[in-house]
């Protein structure tokens, strides 16, 4: 079940980034961010990652509650009617969406929130929220890529497709964002982000 928990102060939204910070992770599929972003959270468990909810099903050695929040269509769509979400977006057949409260509550304490989210829910959060830090993860190559993607044996060719389609069109949003890092070698691309969020 997703926890939602009061703001504890009538501070506007944007006024709460001043208190705590909010940074945004994003980048096309297959690109490395979660890995990045889980060897981050072991490194410095001071922060504070927001777990998205989201429809697809589970990949093997996920947790509910942990690395997901995986629920139904019909009630991530009644989340979505009831403004439970800092941000939403449909990815290749499933909704993604980060718990608006959760998030807010702990910016408000103070905490370094980090969000690991796709583009159009990265766009809206640069939209809402100007004073986000944005970070957007680039392959080295695309066909680095699509190597990482098929190496996965996770999706259909179908499903490949798509998410390539999708890919060529996100790298080409990556000026949108304040800092863009290359995720070739993995150790050095952890520690560039380490250095823009502890900079």
């Amino acid at each position: 079940m997703m926890p939602v928990l009061p703001i504890q102060s009538s501070a506007t939204t944007e006024e709460c980034l001043h208190l705590g910070k909010l940074v945004v992770l994003t980048g096309p599929s297959g690109v490395g961010k979660g890995t990045l972003m889980r060897s981050l959270l072991e490194r410095h468990p001071e922060l504070y990652y927001s777990v998205s909810v989201t429809t697809r099903s589970p990949r093997p050695g996920e947790i509910d509650g942990k690395s997901y929040y995986f629920i139904s269509g019909s009630k991530f769509e009644q989340l979505v009617a009831e403004d439970e979400f800092l941000e939403w977006a449909e990815f290749a057949g499933n909704y993604y969406g980060t718990p608006r409260e959760t998030v807010l509550n702990q910016i408000n304490s103070g905490k370094l929130v980090v969000l690991e989210i796709e583009l159009e829910g990265a766009r809206q959060i640069r939209a809402s929220f100007p004073s986000a830090l944005s970070v957007f993860i680039l392959p080295p190559s695309f066909d680095e890529l699509e190597k990482r993607i098929r190496s996965r044996a996770q999706d259909s060719e179908e499903a490949i497709a798509r998410r390539l389609i999708r890919a060529h069109e996100e790298i080409q949003a990556a000026d949108e964002f304040d800092i863009q890092i290359v995720n070739d070698d993995f150790e050095t691309a952890l520690n560039e982000i380490e250095a823009v969020l502890f900079k």
